[in-house]
C-alpha cells in the first residue's frame, strides 16, 4: 500500500491493461491484512485517491485473481460497510429445463 496516485495509475494501465482515465470508473486496491482499502479514479482534470482503514474487522475481497471483476455501485456500498458480497450465493447456470 506504499504507492500513491501515480504507482496506482500505471499499475491500472500497464498490469490490469485498462484504461485509468475512463470516466465513471473506480480502481480499488487492498493490502494483504485487508485493513486498507484505496479508490483511484480519475475525475475530469485529475485523479483522485481515496483511502479507507479499518480499525477493526477486515474487508471482504476475493480470494483470487479469477474472482476479481467490475462491481455494481450498490456492491461498492456493500464493500465498503462490510458485506462480504463475493461469498453470498453461488450463482447458477442452466441451459435447459429437462
Amino acid at each position: 500500500m506504499r504507492k500513491a496516485v501515480n504507482g496506482l495509475s500505471v499499475l491500472v494501465e500497464q498490469e490490469l491493461e485498462l484504461n485509468p482515465f475512463e470516466d465513471g470508473a473506480v480502481f480499488l486496491f487492498c493490502n494483504r491484512q485487508r485493513r486498507i482499502l484505496k479508490a483511484l479514479y480519475w475525475d475530469a482534470n485529475g485523479f483522485c485517491l481515496w483511502t479507507k482503514r479499518l480499525e477493526k474487522h477486515r474487508f471482504p475481497w476475493p480470494n483470487s485473481h479469477r474472482q476479481v471483476r467490475e462491481i455494481t455501485e450498490e456492491e461498492l456500498k456493500m464493500l465498503l460497510t462490510g458485506i462480504d458480497f463475493w461469498h453470498s450465493h453461488e450463482r447458477l447456470h442452466y441451459q435447459t429445463i429437462s
